[in-house]
């Protein structure tokens, strides 16, 4: 799974840009899904007074609304963007407005202040109404979603890699960088997303059908206490491949 943010001021294009560049991917037969980042402290979709507000104030803790056309899962907190992820299974998951994410990012803006504000090194394009002046800022591509998006999808098919983890510095680091400087290296071609030693891994670890992330020294104690039970009974060979599934009790 391929996930960028796309960021800005209010009214610098977000909001287009990310419409063209869903609609772009769509073209070329990606699947695609999106997040969007309200920032607006009062914003909630249950209002006081109807039925699911109800549920919760009863005590509900997870409120699901269902209707004809669409179905509202209500969580009684903010989640973290990795757990939002966990429900996407697409090829590109396009976020709006998010920055507390280890992913690449494309800033969108009026003007070369704006961005300033905004720029770091994860930043690898830039759009929205300030593509109308300019087509390069300090190194960095500045590309139109209105008048060349094949351009700007073209960039992002080549820049966008599957997701990093985003682990602390003092939990990994195994690669010799941090996850969020592995990234950037990655962006600027100094660096493969192989080279996070997590995909390469011999051991994986999935719950529900979901891959969970381990760090390497989780992954050394699990290892090794499957490997000391497993290899006391017949029929274990060294270097052979294990699998355990198991159910719930």
């Amino acid at each position: 799974m391929r996930i960028f943010s796309v960021f800005g001021i209010t009214q610098s294009g977000k909001t287009t840009t990310i419409e063209n560049i869903i609609r772009e991917l769509k073209k070329r037969r990606y699947s695609v899904g999106s997040v969007k980042e309200i920032h607006f402290e009062q914003f909630a979709i249950d209002k006081e007074g109807t039925n699911t507000y109800r549920h919760r104030m009863a005590g509900s803790e997870l409120v699901t609304a269902r209707g004809y056309k669409e179905t509202d899962i209500l969580f009684q907190r903010m989640l973290s963007m990795d757990e939002i992820l966990k429900f996407y299974h697409h090829n590109f998951v396009v976020l709006e407005g998010v920055t507390d994410c280890n992913v690449p990012k494309i800033v969108t803006a009026h003007n070369t202040a704006e961005v300033d504000e905004r720029l770091d090194d994860t930043v690898f394009a830039i759009s929205g109404r300030i593509a109308n002046d300019i087509t390069e800022y300090k190194g960095i591509p500045v590309i139109s979603a209105v008048d060349n998006i094949d351009g700007l999808v073209d960039l992002i098919e080549e820049k966008v890699f599957e997701k990093l983890p985003d682990f602390p510095p003092e939990c990994c680091s195994a690669c010799g960088f941090t996850c969020r400087e592995l990234g950037i290296k990655i962006l600027r071609g100094e660096a493969k997303r192989e080279d996070c030693v997590l995909s390469d891994s011999n051991i994986k670890l999935f719950v529900d059908g979901r891959e969970i992330d381990m760090v390497p020294f989780v992954q050394k104690i699990l290892f090794n206490s499957i490997e000391g039970v497993v290899k006391e009974l017949e029929g274990y060979k060294k270097g052979a491949t294990i699998e355990i599934r198991m159910g719930g009790m």
